[in-house]
């Protein structure tokens, strides 16, 4: 990957190009549609199905929190041209990246074990068996980033994940009703441990580890450049509002329909959510959407969690780490790349049980979250050119938020611990 350093500030630019804007389109969609995964969903299922329209308003209050923390990752890959790890690396030392990246490997391992376990709940909906549905979809993966360029690949994961907007019919066939909606928007019982559970695991479902270290890799790997940054902000603003109404809309569809009349209903799985619908959407309509909606959260987020993965650890250990290089010229990017998936797949065919682990590493991934936001505040105060570093009252309301996050994040999964 190469790098550069800009000192300069981007240069003015009148108007507002259109090509331009395609053109960088596509980090921060990916990245975003990538946010909403299959863990994502079955966070905002069980919220929804449990507590009602009870945690819809922190799908909304989580809009502006993503945006900025990602936004940083954007400023970061723009202005010192270097991934996440790399940067972590020159900046703080070879001992503090290894442990950032060993961070990012709990967090995609336990992403990619949800990505597949979805794979394969919709295929035993269709009577595709277990082994089957996982490796079409690994071997699938394969194929697209051993063959493809960078903005190949990335044309390919927005496609998937455009399937997710499926989410949106389903919460409009659900039929919910305004008026408990807006009462839902008000009540937060945060007393209630349970429910604190919850705000940990939809807050790990939306600040990932793995999205600070793709997206930040993705820039840089994509070579934008100051002239770039105000059209990469629009993309990351308009990747943050699309995932957050994504899971607003399977919040809304369950607590429309089986937190009325089944609440106590078992979701840890993607078939459980299907076979709770189709009293409520109809089993051909209903299953299907669904699963329409299921294979692109679970396949985008595939490839993003294992490019995330070769990209940090080739940032950090040093080897040829672009989808620019032929697999030839950076074998060991493409040998963590295909183990991540191989690996992600042959867990999920041998352990089916895995799957109830689902909510479990969205909470893991809040508790991780002190880690991986200290980092990237640190690398916006330290890393950047000065008239682009984190200062002045926007540094404070950054500051605020992370450790707002964090610490809620951190307490709710607390919560769940039995005798904490």
């Amino acid at each position: 990957m190469n790098t550069r350093i800009t000192s300069a500030a981007p240069t003015p630019t009148l108007g507002w190009n259109w090509k331009t804007f395609l053109a960088v389109l596509g980090p921060g969609i990916v990245v975003m549609l990538a946010d909403t995964d299959v863990g994502s969903v079955v966070t905002a299922a069980q919220s929804g199905a449990q507590w009602g329209y009870k945690l819809l308003l922190l799908q909304f209050i989580l809009m502006p929190i993503l945006y900025i923390v990602q936004e940083l990752t954007v400023r970061l890959g723009i202005f010192t041209g270097k991934g996440h790890g790399e940067l972590i690396r020159d900046t703080f030392g070879q001992g503090w990246a290894w442990v950032s990246v060993t961070g990012l490997g709990i967090a995609s391992v336990g992403a990619l074990l949800t990505e597949f376990s979805g794979v394969a709940g919709v295929g035993s909906l269709f009577g595709v068996p277990r082994a089957v549905a996982v490796g079409l979809a690994a071997t699938f993966l394969l194929v697209v980033v051993w063959t493809g360029s960078y903005r190949r690949v990335e044309r390919v994961a927005i496609a998937l994940g455009l399937f997710e907007l499926a989410f949106f019919w389903v919460a409009w066939a659900a039929h919910p009703n305004m008026q408990e909606m807006l009462r839902g928007l008000i009540h937060a019982p945060i007393t209630n441990t349970d429910y604190m559970y919850l705000v940990a695991a939809n807050i790990g479902a939306v600040i990932m580890p793995w999205m600070i270290f793709y997206q930040q890799s993705a820039v840089a790997d994509k070579k934008l450049h100051a002239e770039h940054y105000r059209d990469a902000r629009w993309d990351t603003a308009i990747g943050a509002v699309v995932t957050q109404l994504i899971m607003a809309a399977v919040l809304v569809a369950t607590a429309a329909t089986i937190g009325l009349k089944n609440p106590n209903a078992s979701l840890n799985t993607v078939g459980h959510i299907a076979h709770a619908f189709v009293p409520f959407l109809g089993e051909r309509m209903g299953v299907v959407v669904f699963s329409i909606g299921i294979l692109g959260a679970g396949m985008v987020a595939a490839i993003v969690v294992s490019l995330a993965a070769a990209w940090g650890f080739g940032e950090v250990t040093g080897y040829k780490h672009s989808l620019e290089y032929h697999p030839k010229e950076a074998p060991w990017f493409y040998v963590v790349y295909t183990l991540a998936v191989v690996a992600g797949a042959l867990a999920v065919v041998a352990i089916p049980n895995l799957v109830s682990l689902t909510v479990a590493v969205e909470v893991m991934n809040s508790c991780l979250l002190p880690m991986v936001l200290g980092f990237l505040v640190a690398l916006a105060v330290k890393a950047l050119p000065l008239e682009h570093r984190l200062r002045g009252w926007y540094f404070w309301v950054v500051v605020a938020i992370s450790t707002l996050s964090a610490g809620l994040g951190v307490y709710g999964g607390l919560t769940s611990i039995p005798g904490w």
